[in-house]
C-alpha cells in the first residue's frame, strides 16, 4: 500500500507539471537559433524572399562571371549592359540576363544574339537611363519626404521599359536573384527575355540600314553617322509631299465652282497637307526606315502633335464654314434690320463655335498627352507643382481667362447679339462678331472696332435693337419770336408724313421748349424704323425745314436788335447788322 501511494503521489505531480508548463506559453516556443522550424524562422526566410526571388542555379551555360559585369544593383546592371553592348561584348553582357528557362548548351548559344537584339530594342525602342534607376541594393524608394506610399520598403521587381509591339503591350523588367548564400545579384527577367524576339522584329533595323555600310554606323554623338544624315534627307522628303499636296488641294478648291464647297477646301490646305505629311512620316518610320531612340521619340511625339493639329483645324474649319453658309442663308448683311429670331441664331452659333473649340483644344491636349505617356513619366511632377503652375498661370493668364470667360457670360445672356446697333464710347456700331477674347464693331463708315470683351463689358453702352429698333428723334430750330408755330407745326407734319423711314405718324409732335429776348427754341419729334433711319430722316426733314423757312418766310430767322438813342442817331452812329 505504501508503495503505490508513493507512485499515485508522483503520477498527481508529473500531471501538475504539465499542466504548468503547457499553460506558460513562453515554454512552447523554440529558442532563437535553435535552427528548427518555429515561427521566428519561417518569418525570417518570408521576409528574404521578400527581397529576392531564390534559385537552384544561375546561366550554368555561361561559366563564370567575367570581371567588369557589375549587377548587385539595378544601376550597376543597366550601366554594365549598355558598356558591354556598346564594346559589343555581348557574350559578357548574356550574364546580365536570367536564362534559367533556357537550357545550358542553349545558353551558351542563345545568350550572345539575345543580348544583341536587346540592345538594338532599348536603342530605338525606348533609351535608358541608367542614373534614373536605383543605386541601392534593395532597391528601396529613397523619399525624404516621406510622402510616397512605399518609400523605404525593398524591391525585388522593376520596370525598365514598356513597349508596344503588334498591338500588345511587353515589359522589360529587372527582377533580383539569390542562389543558395552567394549574392543577390539584378538580371533581366525571364518573362522579359521571351519576348525580345517579337520587340526585335518591331524595333530593329529596318529595311534601308541593312544595306548601310558598317563604317556609317558609327556613333557620332547621341546619333550615328548615317542619321545625320539621312534624317535631313527624311525631313526634306516629307516636306515635298506636304508642297504636292497643297498645291493639289488648292487647285481642287480652283476646280470647284464658287461657294460653299470650294472655300471650305480653301481653308483647309495647310491642315490637309500637314495631316498627309504626318501619314506619310508614320508610314516611312513603321516599313522603311527607323532611327535610334531619342530621334524616334522626338519624330513621333512631333507626328501625333501635327495629326492632332491637323484633325482639329479641319473640323473647326468645317464648323466655320457652315457657319459661314448660315450668315450668308438666314442673315446677309449683318445689321439690326434683320428679324430679332436669326439675329439671335447667329449669336448662338457663334457661343456654339466658340463651345467646340475649347472642346477640341482640351480633347487635342488630352490625346497629345495620353499618346506620348506624359501622365505615366511626369504625373508625380506634375501634382507635386500643381499649385505652383496654377499661380504662374493664374498670373500670367488672367487676362486671357478673364475674356474667355466674358465672352461666354456675353452669349449666355446675350445683353448684345450679332447684328445690335449699339453706341459706343459715343459711337453707332453693329455687332459684327463676338469672339474668345474680342468684339468686333462696325462703325457706320465701316471702319472696325476691335474692343476686348472684358473691356466691352465693363463700360455702359446703349443698345438700340434689344427690344425694338425704331427710336425717336428730335431736330431742333431756333427761330425768331415772331415765327408763327402753328404753321411750322403743320409743315413738319406734312414733311414727315412723306418720309418711308418715320413710322408711327400719331406720334408726331412739335413744340417751343425755350425762349430768350431774341428768339425762341423748336423742337420736332418724329418716330424712325431703325436708329440709322431716323437719324437720315431727322436730317432730311431739318433740311426741308429751313429751306421753307429761308423761301417764305425769311424774317423768322433770329436777328439782333439793336436799340440806338437820340445821341446816337444825332451823331450819325449806324448799327453793326
Amino acid at each position: 500500500m505504501t508503495g503505490n501511494g508513493t507512485w499515485r503521489r508522483v503520477a498527481v505531480w508529473a500531471v501538475l507539471l504539465m499542466g504548468i508548463v503547457i499553460a506558460l506559453p513562453g515554454f512552447a516556443q523554440v529558442p532563437q537559433g535553435a535552427g528548427g522550424n518555429g515561427p521566428e524562422s519561417e518569418s525570417e526566410s518570408e521576409a528574404e524572399e521578400k527581397e529576392w526571388f531564390p534559385l537552384d542555379s544561375l546561366n550554368v551555360g555561361l561559366g563564370e562571371v567575367p570581371e567588369g559585369v557589375l549587377r548587385s544593383t539595378p544601376r550597376d546592371s543597366v550601366r554594365s549592359f549598355q558598356q558591354l553592348t556598346g564594346q559589343e561584348r555581348y557574350a559578357d553582357a548574356a550574364h546580365l540576363l536570367n536564362l534559367s528557362e533556357l537550357e545550358p548548351e542553349a545558353q551558351r548559344q542563345q545568350g550572345a544574339e539575345l543580348v544583341r537584339q536587346l540592345a538594338e530594342v532599348f536603342q530605338r525602342g525606348e533609351g535608358l537611363d541608367a542614373s534614373e534607376l536605383s543605386g541601392r541594393q534593395d532597391a528601396a524608394i529613397e523619399d525624404p519626404s516621406g510622402q510616397h506610399p512605399q518609400a523605404g520598403e525593398p524591391r525585388r521587381d522593376i520596370e525598365l521599359a514598356s513597349l508596344e509591339a503588334g498591338g500588345e503591350a511587353y515589359d522589360i523588367r529587372l527582377a533580383r536573384y539569390r542562389v543558395d548564400d552567394e549574392d543577390p545579384v539584378w538580371l533581366i527577367t525571364p518573362n522579359s527575355i521571351a519576348s525580345i524576339p517579337v520587340l526585335y522584329e518591331a524595333f530593329g533595323p529596318s529595311l534601308i540600314e541593312r544595306y548601310i555600310p558598317e563604317r556609317f554606323k558609327t556613333p557620332l554623338g547621341r546619333l550615328q553617322l548615317w542619321e545625320w544624315i539621312a534624317i535631313p534627307l527624311f525631313l526634306l522628303l516629307i516636306g515635298l509631299v506636304g508642297w504636292g499636296v497643297y498645291w493639289f488641294v488648292g487647285l481642287l478648291a480652283y476646280w470647284f465652282p464658287s461657294g460653299v464647297v470650294s472655300i471650305f477646301t480653301g481653308r483647309i490646305r495647310g491642315p490637309m497637307a500637314l495631316l498627309i505629311m504626318a501619314f506619310v512620316a508614320q508610314t516611312l518610320l513603321d516599313y522603311v526606315v527607323s532611327f535610334t531612340a531619342m530621334a524616334t521619340t522626338f519624330i513621333s511625339v512631333m507626328l501625333i502633335a501635327l495629326i492632332a493639329w491637323s484633325v482639329a483645324s479641319i473640323a473647326l474649319r468645317l464648323v466655320d464654314t457652315f457657319l459661314l453658309k448660315v450668315t450668308r442663308r438666314f442673315v446677309g448683311e449683318i445689321d439690326d434690320t434683320k428679324p430679332k429670331d436669326e439675329r439671335r441664331l447667329l449669336t448662338s452659333l457663334y457661343a456654339l463655335r466658340r463651345v467646340i473649340i475649347l472642346v477640341t483644344v482640351i480633347a487635342v491636349a488630352v490625346y497629345v498627352l495620353s499618346q506620348i505617356q506624359l501622365f505615366e513619366t511626369l504625373g508625380m511632377s506634375l501634382l507635386a507643382s500643381a499649385s505652383v503652375v496654377a499661380v504662374l498661370v493664374g498670373i500670367a493668364g488672367q487676362a486671357v481667362l478673364s475674356n474667355i470667360l466674358s465672352s461666354f457670360q456675353l452669349s449666355l445672356a446675350k445683353p448684345i447679339r450679332i447684328g445690335d446697333l449699339v453706341m459706343f464710347e459715343g459711337q453707332w456700331c453693329y455687332v459684327e462678331g463676338i469672339f474668345y477674347t474680342y468684339i468686333r464693331l462696325r462703325v457706320w463708315d465701316e471702319r472696325r472696332v476691335i474692343v476686348p470683351v472684358t473691356y466691352f463689358a465693363s463700360k455702359p453702352f446703349e443698345n438700340f435693337s434689344v427690344i425694338n429698333p425704331k427710336m425717336y428723334r428730335s431736330l431742333e430750330l431756333t427761330l425768331h419770336l415772331s415765327a408763327d408755330i402753328e404753321v411750322i407745326r403743320e409743315k413738319f407734319m406734312a414733311l414727315a408724313e412723306q418720309e418711308e423711314n418715320v413710322i408711327e405718324h400719331h406720334k408726331l409732335c412739335c413744340y417751343v421748349t425755350g425762349q430768350t429776348e431774341r428768339a425762341q427754341t423748336v423742337v420736332c419729334y418724329l418716330m424712325g424704323s431703325d436708329p440709322f433711319a431716323g437719324w437720315v430722316a431727322e436730317m432730311q426733314i431739318r433740311e426741308k425745314l429751313m429751306a421753307f423757312i429761308r423761301d417764305e418766310h425769311p424774317e423768322w430767322w433770329p436777328r439782333e436788335v439793336v436799340v440806338l438813342s437820340q445821341r446816337d442817331i444825332a451823331r450819325g452812329d449806324k448799327p453793326d447788322a
